[in-house]
């Protein structure tokens, strides 16, 4: 009798879709181009067993999530500070790599922060246009960062070599790598050096380009511990910089746009905006907040309608 009530709530469950996603929304994804998940300035790669912070999850377990949804997906580790092109390099190595050991022929990808400028120099520049289905960039600076300004005009030019070492020493203990270079990354996300590089890293023919990004509306260090002091300096910096002020902490919304413009995420009233680790549900810190595996899954359900 046990047997038979437990066998009858589990059809129930399954006819009502409680249990595996609901049936077909498990293979939302089938079909699509692998996706490759490209990380920001002191990222780091999923399931990195080359450093300390590797055990935590940089992308809140997105990466699996998506795989649930019946696609590939790679999230290789870069460099944690570096400059565009070099991260461009190592990210062009390692997709390579990944691409010939599934056999696949062309990927999407999904770049937040500065993984986003990245890739687009490793698309541009690096041969890899015919690679690349589409670029979907979250939150990325392509008309630079504020921040990176501002601590780049705050420390002094006789003190910076002493915090480059002492910091670049520490990221290579916690993240791993000895090439990491602080000065070089800050230089690649300035408003200053971001027009040369739009200009040196333009569109490339067959390659679809989306982008997304949010702001925060309330800069409340409930919601936002990490991003919420941050806020006021970054649209300060950004109406000086005639980017506006609404901003996630460290990008101005403008400067995330790029290619089409496909907004940004919906969250209930109660939330404060979303930041710029909430959108990448970095640490899982977006899970909170708002529906962001609909979220996520909405730019790749894109990525595939586009391929």
């Amino acid at each position: 009798m046990k047997l038979k009530i437990a066998s009858i709530i589990a059809t129930l469950f399954l006819a009502t879709g409680v249990f595996a996603g609901a049936g077909s929304s498990q293979t939302s994804l089938k079909g699509s181009y692998p996706i490759v998940l490209s990380h920001g300035m002191f990222g780091w790669g999923a399931n990195d067993t080359n450093s300390i912070i590797g055990i935590m999850q940089y992308w809140g377990g997105l990466d699996d999530y998506l795989r649930s949804q019946g696609v590939a997906v790679y999230a290789p580790g870069k460099s944690a500070l570096q400059s565009n092109a070099f991260r461009a390099n190592e990210l062009k190595t390692k997709v390579n790599l990944f691409m010939a050991s599934g056999g696949y022929t062309k990927v999407h990808i999904i770049g937040h922060s500065q993984g986003g400028l990245d890739s687009r120099y490793m698309v541009s520049n690096l041969g890899m246009a015919s690679k690349v289905s589409t670029l979907t960039s979250l939150s990325t600076p392509h008309k630079g960062s504020p921040v990176a300004d501002i601590v780049l005009t705050v420390i002094p030019s006789w003190l910076m070599p002493y915090v480059s070492t002492a910091l670049n020493a520490l990221v290579g203990i916690v993240w791993g790598g000895n090439s990491n270079n602080i000065k070089a990354s800050l230089q690649s996300l300035t408003t200053t050096n971001a027009s040369a590089f739009n200009a040196s890293a333009p569109n490339a023919s067959g390659v679809k380009y989306y982008s997304y990004g949010s702001k925060v509306t309330v800069p409340d260090l409930i919601q936002h511990p990490m991003m919420g002091l941050l806020v006021p300096i970054t649209g300060v910096g950004g109406v000086a910089k005639g980017q506006g002020l609404a901003n996630d902490g460290l990008v101005p919304l403008s400067s995330a746009k790029w290619g089409t413009w496909k907004g940004s995420p919906s969250y209930s009233i109660m939330t404060t905006g979303l930041d710029h680790l909430e959108v990448s549900n970095t640490l899982y810190l977006g899970e909170p907040w708002f529906d962001v595996r609909g979220f996520w899954m909405s730019m790749a359900l894109n990525a595939k309608n586009n391929q």
